[in-house]
């Protein structure tokens, strides 16, 4: 199939440099590197606040079912005073 082999990328390398010189080929490699590690801090920062908002989320269901267990209790304590009474 279509296959380069090592000698053949070092002729298309060599070209490359000639044609645009080693300060612009480094200022490009720079900006590109640049361009990845935002990439990847974006993603990071994008994974770090999904968890957030899951733990969010999971504090509020808690919350919530603690309430009505809560509310729960006083019903049946309620219930039991006023059988009590009669």
């Amino acid at each position: 199939m279509f296959g380069i082999s090592v000698p053949q990328l070092l002729i298309i390398l060599g070209i490359i440099v000639l044609l645009f010189g080693t300060k612009k080929l480094r200022s490009l490699g720079g900006d590109l590197g640049s361009a990845v590690k935002g990439f990847k801090k974006a993603i990071s920062d994008d994974k770090d606040e999904e968890s957030k908002d899951a733990d969010a989320d999971f504090a509020t269901k808690e919350k919530v079912e603690n309430k009505s267990k809560a509310a729960e209790s006083v019903n049946q304590t309620k219930t039991s005073e006023q059988k009590e009474r009669n």
